[in-house]
C-alpha cells in the first residue's frame, strides 16, 4: 500500500509540473519593434558651382571674368527675381555675355 500511495504522488506531482510548464506564458520575441535601418543615397558631391545657392565671393572666385562687380550682379538679380531656372538665365543679369557664359558654362549648375 505505501509503494501505491507513494507512486501516486510522485504521478501527481510530475503531472501537475508538466501541466505547469505547458501552460506557462511564452515570452515572444518583439520582431515588430526591432531597429530598422534606413538606406540614405549619398550626397553627390560635385565640382559645379550652383548659381542659387553661390555667395559672390565664391563666384568672382571660381568663375573666370567674373570679378565683385559681376559677381554682386548675379547675387542681387537672383534676390530681386528669385532661383535661377535654367544657367542660361544667366545672361539677363547685366554685364554677363554669352563669352562669359560659354566660358563658365561646365562649372555652373542650378538646383
Amino acid at each position: 500500500m505505501r509503494n501505491g500511495f507513494l507512486s501516486s504522488l510522485v504521478f501527481a506531482f510530475l503531472t501537475t509540473a508538466s501541466m505547469a510548464s505547458n501552460g506557462a506564458p511564452v515570452a515572444k520575441p518583439e520582431t515588430g519593434n526591432a531597429p530598422q535601418m534606413q538606406e540614405v543615397s549619398p550626397k553627390v558631391v560635385t565640382d559645379k558651382i550652383d548659381l542659387n545657392t553661390a555667395d559672390g565671393p565664391t563666384l568672382q572666385r571660381e568663375l573666370s571674368g567674373i570679378g565683385e562687380a559681376k559677381a554682386n550682379a548675379i547675387v542681387a538679380y537672383r534676390d530681386m527675381n528669385g532661383p535661377f531656372a535654367s544657367v542660361d538665365e544667366l545672361l539677363e543679369v547685366k554685364g554677363i555675355g554669352k563669352a562669359i557664359l560659354d566660358r563658365n558654362r561646365e562649372k555652373l549648375e542650378v538646383n
